[in-house]
This record gives structure tokens, C-alpha cells and sequence, in this order.
């Protein structure tokens, strides 16, 4: 047994503590100054968060257009003092009205309240700015995380920022830094993928690109962390149902990625909605309090999700009553309430504050928190949007960029004789149901909240079908549906359609969904599509299958059988032509896979997988493993090379290798560094991930590749569930090479 020689805080990443800056201290003056001139009611307002549906005459629909209430919003402002609104009912809006709604808002709360405090909006622009119309919305977070492009995560984040302020909109409710780690959740694909170093990392990414060094610029906005803590892991895979964790899980793998976007500065958190070990987390004061404020340091603004007070009442039956329930949830640490319909919230805490159930310390230190980060962002100084601002929404270089990040988060997981890419003489039959549908290739948070209204999206954009038309030619492209999702439309149609072309494009997968109403009960593909694919693959004409879709779902006997499979999952706007580009090669893929492929719908396992999971007759034989993908070059790995083969444990280690390009192409590669701790007090896993680089190689060049190996990165949680070092032997494997280094 390796003996324990140091120990380290809750996730191996020392918090320093620096002196706070000028603007800093100016900003918590005039917090101080104007809490204390606030009515009790004003502070409980500044902590009340309605939609803006509570605030409408008519909502925004595919046929109706959205409508303010005025007396309505004044009354939510100058009677209840809101300090927050949200969302949209249910449908994008075009920049010019939503500066019109962000005015109207601002003149009531800056011009006719007694304080003149502005009002600080929210949306949810989890890949791009989703509810304006004609905005960059790029690929999905689980393609983010198939880039394994540092730079890519940063570029999104600060092209999000830009285009959601031009919106007139400064906090964001984005990153979701939860762990992919239940395929069966439908919220997979919001994730960055299964493991935590990659998600800490292209988190932390994100949030330097799209906070800037000045949150109060046009080109920044306020981040939110999502969903602390330990949300995305349900036992049943069902959205918004029970975790079930130890202490330990919890702390090696679920919360280093919020401590991460902590540490790279995020204003603000969200509270997960479901439970932990039989615990809502919003009314844990361990998670929220203790974890959160006391030793990540957060100290910023945690929001509420959607009713999720209420329903520590309504649905969890922790709370006895609706007012109790606002007790517990603002004692455990939430400082704002997405209440979202009404004003219960607002009513019941200054009830309980006069009664002194809730202390007056507490509201001021939540209000405070709120305050901060208005100031931060400007809107204390101008709460209104700029028109000139418009301009810079989806501009080109913004869509060069998209297209670029779809290129790089499509994976290519299998490729037999090298069938892909197709050559442009070719006549292809396309087909399935997410050949032609722009809402499969972006998913939910679309224009809309499922994200599945297929007539609102943009005409210029090109669905999979249309980018593969104008790259041979319609003549040279039969187009038959197939399938939906889950019934057969025209199987035998497509089958013959088969026997007169050259190869098929089989394009299956996923309609778009969001959170609950994409929870299933069979990770195995619908049973049409199978029905579809079968009976192409017994044509005998090539299949290259397409999956377009939110998570692995289970393809086994299509996988097997088809000439080559890309993994695209949600490309986003511009994943119809980065699709066509990668099957007729002008472009090359370089996405790897950022969570393990199961091979069957119980076969969870991860890469990261412990000593008893490849034991006897357990194993790890996935489809496909993570960080798997293929390229239309190939990559040699050569000198890897650590710079001490034995470090002390303040000791930092540089690790390189050489890469290079043996093809005949042009091509991007990630190249990804796992460390395997080889024993320990605690079972340690087969390997981790703990660097990663993107490169580009022309054929027959070679780059240096430097990593460093930081002491905390050799760190886990012991049996005292505190993070500690152990002395002892670790391995380093980049690629197909191996080295070990001992720790003194």
C-alpha cells in the first residue's frame, strides 16, 4: 500500500486568494451603499425571477407574436421590484424586437422605480444565441467535445456572447458543466461529454470567451454553471429523477468541473432540479453552502431552476408548506428564485423575513450578490441594448467559424477499404429521417424550447440531403424519406431506389428534443429505422450510415454492416454542408469520440473504467471507445519523452511527443495524454484523461507536442473523502506509446 504524503484541497486546484482590484472594491462600495438604502420589499425583489410570460398579453408562437403587457410589467417592477426576467413562450424573436422588449423593460425599471435599479434578463444560449432569429448557433456541447479544440470552445463562447448582447440580453445561462456519464439521459448532449478533466477544460474555455476581461463590454456576458450538482447522473436515466452518490463519486468526478468554472470565473450558478442521495439540492445547505461558498470560494449569484422552490413542496415533499419551502431553499444558499409564473415567492419571503424566520444578513448578502453582477456588467451604467450592435450577428467570419467547429465535431468511426470519402461521379441514394430536417441536425434549445418546429428555421441553411445535392447535383441524388423516426414510410421504396445507384446515405438518428420530453426507455434505435437499414445492407450496395442524434443510441447490427459510420450528433446550422464535406472529402474529419459508444443498451461502461470492470468476464468492449476517430490521413506517434522519469510531489512533469503526418493529405489531430496511477488506497481507474492538444499536420510533417503534468492532476479522493497524492508508480500513454515515471 502507497503511503499518503500530501494532502490537497477538495479538487487538487490550490484557490488562491488575490487581492481584489480597484474596480473590485468600487463595485462592493456602491453594492454596500445601496443595499442600505433598500426597502425590504425592494431586497426581496431583486431576488425574484419571473418569465417574461407573466409579463405578456399574448405569447410568441409559430402563429401568434409575442405581446407585452405593459401594466402588467410595471406592476412586476414597480409593485413587487423584480429584479430578473427570463425565457421566451416558445419562439425566437428577431433582434429588433427584442430590443424593443429589453427598452420597454429597462425604461419601467431605470426611469420609474425609486432606486432605478435595471433589470437583468436571462436565456438559455446553450449553442449560440438560440432565441434570436438568424443567430450563429453552432454544434451542440457533446460535438464541442468531440473536437477536443481548446481554442474552438473559447471562439463559441465569445461568438455567443457577442451575438446574445446584440440581442440586448447580458447572462447567459451556459455552460452545462454536468458529466455525461447515464447515456440515457436526455440531456446528454448538453454535456461536454464523460469525462472531467475535458470538461473542466472546454468549460473553463468557454467561460474566458464569453466573459472577456470585461463583463461590462458589448462583447461579454455573465455565464451560469449548470446544474450544480450532480444532476446529470439519474439512476433510472429519466430527466429530473434521483442521484445516487457517494461522497467520493461526487467529489472525484462531479464537482471538479464546477470548481473548474469557479476558478476561470463565472458569476453565477444554477441549482440542479432533482435530488441527490434523497436531498433536493435546492434545499441542501451542505452542497450550496459549505461545498460551494466555503471551499470552492464561489461568490457569486445562485439562481433556482425552473419552480424548483416550489416544488420542494409541490413534488418533493421536503417542505410542508409553500412558505417553508422558501425558507429552506434561501437558507441553503439559493439567492434567487426562478419562481417563474407568479409572485409566491416575493409574498411568502418577506413574510418570513418580518418574522424574522429568515434573517436580514442573509437577504443582504443575496441581494448583494445579485447586485454585483449587474454592476459588473454595465447595467448599472447603460441597461439598454445598442442598435449598432445588430450588426455583428452572424457575421461571416461568426459562420466560417460554425462551419468550422461542425467540420471538426463530426467523428468518423469506421471507414472499411477506405470506402469514404465518396468521390463526386458517385449517384447516392440519401435517405432516413434526419436526411432532410434542420431541427435534427441542432436539437432542442432551437428557436424554440424542443427545438423540433421545422418550419421556423432559416431557408438558406442546408439540411444533410440539400448540401449533398449541390455538391453532385441533383441528378446524381435519389432522395426517398424511408422511416420517420419510429414509423416505416417507404422502406421498399427506398430499397429499390437502392439498386440503382452507387452507394447510400443512410442518414438515422434522433428528432430534436429537450430535458423530459426526451426521455425513453430503450437505448437501442427505434425499431423502423433498424427495419430500414437492414434491408439496405442486404442490397448489397455500400451503406455509410449517418448518426444524427443526442446520444449513442444502440446500432449494433447496423454498425457491423455498414462500409463506414460518422458519429455527427448535433451539428448545429451548418452540419448539413460540414456532413456533405466530410462524405465527398473536402474536408477531413478529425472528431473523436468525447463518450464511450455502447455496444447494448446495459453495456454502460466508461473508458475510465475501475479494476473490477475488467475482471473475469467483465470487460470494456464498447462500439466505440471514447477518443476513438478516424481521419482520411494517418498520424505516427514517436519519442515520447518525460522530462524526470522520477518527480517529488511539488514537482511539475513535461511530457512530449512527436506526431506526424504519414498521409497523403492534409489533416487535424487531437492528440490526448492519459495517466494511468498504476496502484492506490483506493481502486484507481484503467486510465485519465489529463491533456489534450488539437494540431494541424500537412503530409509529412511532424510537430513537437509539450504537455505538463501538474501535482494535483495525480490527486484523488481517498477513503476519508479528501483529496490526497500517493507516492508510487503512474503511467503516461499518448496514442500507441507508454512511459512510466515514479512519484517520491
Amino acid at each position: 500500500m502507497k503511503s499518503v504524503i500530501i494532502l490537497l484541497i477538495l479538487t487538487g486546484v490550490m484557490m488562491a486568494s488575490p487581492g481584489k482590484s480597484e474596480k473590485s472594491l468600487a463595485i462592493e462600495k456602491k453594492v454596500k451603499e445601496l443595499v442600505a438604502k433598500m426597502t425590504i420589499e425592494e431586497k426581496v425583489g431583486q431576488m425574484t425571477q419571473v418569465t417574461i410570460q407573466t409579463v405578456s398579453k399574448t405569447q410568441g408562437t409559430k402563429s401568434q407574436s409575442h405581446v407585452l403587457d405593459e401594466a402588467k410589467l410595471e406592476e412586476a417592477i414597480l409593485k413587487y421590484h423584480v429584479g430578473s426576467l427570463l425565457n421566451v413562450y416558445d419562439v425566437a424573436h428577431t433582434p429588433e424586437y427584442w430590443h424593443e422588449v429589453i427598452t420597454k423593460i429597462q425604461d419601467i425599471a431605470t426611469k420609474k422605480s425609486r432606486l432605478k435599479i435595471p433589470v437583468m434578463y436571462g436565456i438559455d444560449a446553450i449553442h449560440g444565441a438560440t432565441y434570436t432569429v438568424g443567430a450563429t448557433l453552432f454544434p451542440q456541447a457533446i460535438n464541442m467535445g468531440a473536437s477536443f479544440n481548446k481554442e474552438l470552445a473559447k471562439r463559441s463562447g465569445e461568438i455567443t456572447s457577442i451575438e446574445t448582447r446584440a440581442s440586448g440580453i447580458p447572462w447567459n445561462f451556459y455552460p452545462v458543466l454536468d458529466l455525461g456519464r447515464q447515456p440515457v439521459w436526455p440531456r446528454l448532449w448538453e454535456t461536454f461529454g464523460e469525462d472531467v478533466y475535458l470538461t473542466s477544460v472546454l468549460g473553463s474555455e468557454y467561460i474566458k470567451g464569453a466573459q472577456g476581461d470585461d463583463l461590462s463590454k458589448d462583447n461579454s456576458a455573465a455565464t451560469c454553471l449548470k446544474h450544480y450538482i450532480g444532476y446529470s447522473f439519474p439512476f433510472n436515466g429519466k430527466d429530473r429523477t434521483p442521484a445516487f452518490m457517494s461522497e467520493r463519486t461526487l467529489r472525484e468526478y462531479f464537482l471538479p468541473p464546477f470548481e473548474a468554472g469557479v476558478k476561470a470565473g463565472a458569476l453565477t450558478v444554477m441549482v440542479n432540479s432533482a435530488e441527490v442521495d434523497g436531498i433536493p439540492t435546492h434545499s441542501d445547505y451542505r452542497l450550496l453552502t459549505e461545498i460551494l461558498r466555503n471551499e470552492l470560494k464561489f461568490k457569486g449569484l445562485v439562481v433556482s431552476d425552473w419552480e424548483d422552490i416550489k416544488r420542494l413542496y409541490t413534488r418533493d415533499r421536503v417542505a410542508e408548506s409553500p412558505k417553508e419551502a422558501v425558507r429552506m431553499a434561501v437558507m441553503a444558499g439559493v439567492d434567487m428564485s426562478m419562481v417563474p409564473y407568479d409572485y409566491s415567492f416575493y409574498e411568502l419571503l418577506v413574510e418570513l423575513v418580518k418574522e424574522k424566520s429568515v434573517p436580514m444578513k442573509r437577504i443582504d448578502e443575496a441581494v448583494s450578490r445579485i447586485l454585483m453582477v449587474k454592476y459588473e456588467l454595465g447595467l448599472f451604467e447603460n441597461a439598454y441594448p445598442k442598435k449598432e450592435l445588430i450588426a455583428k450577428i452572424a457575421t461571416e467570419e461568426h459562420t466560417k467559424v460554425n462551419l468550422e467547429a461542425a467540420h471538426e465535431t463530426i467523428t468518423l468511426v469506421k471507414n472499411d477499404k477506405n470506402i469514404l470519402p465518396l468521390s463526386k461521379d458517385k449517384k447516392v441514394l440519401v435517405t432516413g429521417p434526419t436526411a432532410n430536417l434542420l431541427s435534427a441536425l441542432n436539437g432542442g434549445w432551437t428557436l424554440t424550447w424542443q427545438g423540433d418546429e421545422e418550419a421556423l428555421y432559416p431557408k438558406n441553411k442546408k439540411t444533410i440531403l440539400k448540401a449533398i445535392e449541390d455538391k453532385l447535383g441533383k441528378d446524381n441524388v435519389v432522395y426517398v424519406e424511408g422511416t420517420t423516426f419510429n414509423k416505416d414510410v417507404n422502406i421498399k421504396e427506398a430499397v429499390s431506389a437502392a439498386e440503382n445507384v452507387d452507394a447510400v446515405i443512410l442518414c438515422i438518428g434522433e428528432k430534436a428534443y429537450c430535458e423530459t420530453p426526451g426521455n425513453i426507455d430503450d437505448l437501442n434505435l427505434d425499431h423502423a429505422q433498424i427495419e430500414l437499414a437492414t434491408h439496405l445492407i442486404k442490397t448489397g450496395k455500400p451503406v455509410i450510415t449517418v448518426l444524427v442524434e443526442g446520444r449513442p443510441r444502440v446500432i449494433k447490427s447496423i454498425a457491423e454492416k455498414s462500409k463506414a459510420v460518422l458519429v455527427a450528433f448535433l451539428p448545429g446550422m451548418e452540419g448539413g454542408v460540414a456532413t456533405a464535406d466530410i462524405l465527398f472529402g473536402d474536408a477531413n474529419p478529425s472528431g473523436k469520440l468525447p463518450v464511450t459508444y455502447p455496444k447494448g443498451p446495459n453495456d454502460i461502461v466508461h473508458y475510465d473504467y475501475k479494476p473490477l470492470e475488467f475482471f473475469d468476464a467483465n470487460a470494456y468492449t464498447p462500439q466505440w471507445s471514447f477518443g476513438h476517430g478516424l481521419s482520411y490521413t494517418t498520424f505516427e506517434y514517436s519519442d515520447l519523452k518525460l522530462a524526470k522519469n522520477v518527480i517529488s510531489k511539488n514537482e511539475d512533469l513535461t511530457v512530449t511527443v512527436k506526431v506526424t503526418n504519414t498521409g497523403k493529405r492534409e489533416g487535424k489531430e487531437a492528440v490526448l495524454l492519459f495517466l494511468t496511477d498504476l496502484y492506490g488506497s483506493v481502486s484507481r481507474p484503467n486510465k485519465q484523461l489529463q491533456g489534450f492538444e488539437k494540431i494541424n499536420l500537412k503530409p509529412a510533417e511532424t510537430k513537437e507536442v509539450s504537455f505538463t503534468i501538474k501535482p494535483e492532476q495525480l490527486s484523488f479522493i481517498g477513503r476519508d473523502n479528501k483529496r490526497i497524492t500517493e507516492a508510487g508508480d503512474f503511467v503516461i500513454t499518448v496514442g500507441n506509446l507508454k512511459s512510466e515515471f515514479k512519484l517520491k
